[in-house]
């Protein structure tokens, strides 16, 4: 009986292990979360941006900023932010900023939604939404690439730098959708 000899015991179940899960961005059509606490000092103004959620799907991308009234006084924003590019040697990028989703893609509530008066009191936030197609559709233009945005909340208010995790990939299209202002709901 060559070949018939008894199998060994199973070994023991494994003891419990612990299990990393890596939180996914919500959809950019959904409100983004709290922002994160900030030991930095508050900038000129009283408001400080914040990089949120982004979603990158199949050329389709979008992104959201929050800004922070780190400030003593209540902050009130209308409308739409002003909203510009930078490559990375912080020189401007031709971009056409629009108001909505309107011919980069559709559905996209938050971006969609009229405009609103936002206050934010000390502590309080608000942000906007911006979508734009990942697109080269001319070999012949150089793909752009955008890691700072720069930001105006509001006619007068000093201008707010913040260098992306995620910059903002436009291919060749030069092309952005952005949101107006709304308040953060916790």
């Amino acid at each position: 009986m060559a070949g018939c000899s008894t199998p060994p015991a199973p070994r023991a179940a494994p003891g419990p292990t612990a299990v990393t899960v890596t939180a996914r961005p919500a959809p950019t059509g959904s409100a983004p979360a709290a922002p994160p606490a900030s030991a930095e000092p508050c900038p000129e103004g009283g408001a400080r941006l914040v990089e949120m959620d982004g979603d990158a799907a199949m050329g389709l991308r979008g992104a959201n900023l929050q800004l922070v009234n780190c400030g003593t006084q209540p902050y009130v924003l209308e409308g739409y932010p002003q909203l510009s590019l930078r490559d990375g040697r912080n020189d401007p990028v031709q971009v056409v900023v629009e108001h909505g989703s309107a011919g980069i893609t559709t559905g996209t509530a938050n971006l969609d939604e009229a405009p609103q008066r936002v206050t934010l009191d000390p502590g309080q936030a608000a942000y906007f939404g911006i979508v734009w197609r990942n697109l080269v559709t001319d070999s012949s233009v150089e793909a752009t690439t955008a890691p700072i945005v720069e930001v105006e909340p509001r006619p007068g208010a000093p201008r707010l730098w913040l260098r992306l995790k995620a910059p903002v990939d436009l291919g060749n299209t030069g092309k952005l959708g952005l949101g107006p202002w709304k308040p953060l709901v916790r």
